[in-house]
């Protein structure tokens, strides 16, 4: 059932009048209250990371842009991104968006995200516009991030995101799984797969079972044409483009990846020639910068709602190139977001359009009861172990940001307490969910951060050498002057380790200084006990690193971090 905004608008006043919304909320009833513009309604999000229930999660206070991107969106944290996007301090949106005093807000505030709080919304963002003429869209990242994701392959939220009405979605993580895996849960999707940029390996395709087309290679549909009330809408898919470089390439042996940039546009003037669609829209995992360079270069493409680097931007950006304009945007991550874009169409061509960046703060918004029994239903057969408690942390647990973040170095305290290694890397990943101060760290927690189908841990001997070039690679790929060179994640986490970072400099050059806990300075040609998780290569031995930082956690009780390995940041303000 859908909900028109009389209704919503009831529901959130009866909620309040029971007392289900706390005092915060009493007079906001008009905060998802938007009124309608124009012909068309799309609905975004991205990077839900498999998060079904409300969560908390802190966005970065570090998101360096280096070079052009210098103090541009998405570069923005904190004070600067109210400024910028004239956001007033103090309220539900400077909460959502930053990292400000976050643990107190988050009391205030409360949790954010759960599908059953965004089935309502939903439900009234297309009840209330029409559902006629509504699109919700996915941008990918969606199967992975969360334990029961991991324990389904997915299938939990095939099952939600069904439930949810997505009508079209493109992936990254979702290839993380065996390439069986992902057909059978694409076979159970109800909605369209597209990503014009994964083709069949030509060696591959004389016998492969699955190619959407066998002239082309797609191994997907590269787009779907949606009519909405009397609108024709053509939505491209753009998977993430280094899935076999930043994922284990052994999950997906039979396709390729890439930019495509020539082949795009190429794309996007036969579908205008063939479709004569009012709008085309890019549903992309690239990453905003990606993103915004694409935009500039490839004409014709009048929106692209944007996934991957987890960027929170309240306004489209606006981006000239040879044949006109593109929006550029980005919904944030965990399911915390929803973005809401409204395109003025007057014969065939598009007029004008409104955007809002809505945060999904749960306590503003009813449950849904029939998402809320699958998620009842989902979780039910783990539920124990989910909720088994491990800890108690004393102070903020976070992931993100470029550098660190506080539960990055559990992990890593938690690799070397356990491997007796003087040194622990882990995987600057962008997923990862929020513990408050006082909050018992449960299972669950731990899987939010570790939650993977490549989680073996390994113990191995690096030289000092090794050590740096390792730095270096993952800094290059992060700070590279080229948008289209950067391969995703953030910067490899460190234990035991603490450097000197240089983000302007050139490859071979960012990294200096290299020294142990102790200030002993690493030596190139030394060698050091250094234990890890998550490996592209060659698969590990060692046991899930979920077991290793549960284990770790239950010996130590209470997390108080004495040491944060944060690299020292020059030559740009950090």
């Amino acid at each position: 059932m859908m909900l028109d905004r009389r209704q919503f608008l009831q529901m959130l006043s009866a909620a309040a009048v029971a007392g289900l919304l706390p005092k915060t909320y009493a007079n906001s009833s008009d905060y998802y209250n938007l009124p309608n513009f124009g012909s068309v309604r799309l609905l975004h999000i991205t990077d839900t990371h498999a998060q079904l229930l409300p969560i908390y999660f802190r966005e970065p206070n570090v998101n360096l842009g280096v070079h052009e991107m210098s103090g541009k969106a998405p570069h923005l944290v904190g004070d600067k991104l109210l400024s910028h996007f004239n956001v007033q301090p103090n309220t539900l949106d400077a909460h959502a968006l930053t990292y400000l005093n976050f643990a107190e807000a988050a009391k205030t505030y409360g949790k954010v995200g759960g599908f059953a709080h965004l089935a309502t919304l939903i439900k009234n963002l297309r009840g209330s516009f029409g559902v006629e003429k509504t699109l919700l869209l996915d941008g990918g990242d969606t199967w992975q991030g969360s334990g029961t994701a991991l324990w389904t392959r997915g299938k939990d939220m095939v099952e939600a995101c069904n439930l949810l009405g997505v009508d079209v979605m493109t992936g990254h993580w979702e290839f993380t799984y065996l390439e069986k895996e992902v057909f059978e849960n694409l076979k159970a999707f109800k909605g369209d797969f597209v990503a014009h940029n994964v083709k069949v390996k030509e060696e591959a395709a004389f016998d492969y079972a699955h190619p959407y087309d066998s002239n082309s290679y797609h191994a997907f549909k590269p787009y779907t044409i949606k009519e909405l009330n009397g609108v024709r809408v053509a939505v491209i898919g753009q998977a993430f483009p280094y899935t076999p470089i930043a994922n284990p390439a052994r999950f997906i042996p039979n396709w390729t990846f890439g930019i495509n940039e020539p082949e795009l546009q190429s794309l996007v003037n036969q579908i205008k020639e063939k479709e004569q669609p009012a709008l085309i829209v890019l549903i992309s995992h690239n990453g905003m910068d990606v993103d915004l360079k694409l935009a500039s270069r490839v004409s014709g493409i009048n929106v692209i709602l944007g996934g991957h680097t987890h960027d929170g931007v309240p306004m489209p950006i606006e981006i000239k190139n040879p044949q006109g304009m593109t929006l550029v945007t980005n919904a944030g991550s965990n399911g915390k977001f929803v973005g809401v874009l409204d395109f003025e169409i007057k014969e065939n061509k598009l007029t004008g359009y409104k955007y809002r960046l809505l945060p999904i703060f749960s306590n503003m918004i009813p449950a849904d009861p029939e998402m809320s029994k699958l998620i009842e239903k989902t979780r039910a057969p783990f539920l124990e172990k989910l909720q088994t408690p491990l800890a108690t942390a004393e102070e903020l647990l976070y992931r993100r940001g470029n550098f660190n973040g506080t539960f990055d170095q559990v992990i890593c305290n938690a690799l070397r307490a356990k491997n007796d290694a003087q040194i622990s890397l882990s995987p600057g990943f962008r997923w990862g969910t929020t513990v408050l101060p006082n909050q018992t760290i449960t299972m669950e927690h731990v899987l939010d951060q570790t939650a993977m189908t490549y989680p073996e841990t390994y113990l191995r001997e690096m030289s000092g050498e090794e050590l740096k070039m390792i730095l270096e690679d993952v800094c290059d790929n992060l700070f590279n002057r080229d948008p289209y060179r950067q391969q995703g994640g953030d910067m490899v986490r460190l234990g035991g380790l603490d450097y000197v970072c240089n983000p302007l400099e050139e490859m071979g050059k960012r990294i200096s200084n290299m020294t142990l806990d102790n200030g002993e300075l690493i030596e190139s040609t030394k060698k050091y006990k250094v234990a890890g998780w998550a490996t592209v290569g060659s698969q590990s031995a060692g046991e899930p690193v979920w077991e290793t930082v549960a284990s770790y956690l239950k010996d130590i009780k209470t997390v108080k971090l004495t040491k944060f390995n944060h690299p020292k940041i020059i030559g740009i303000d950090a």
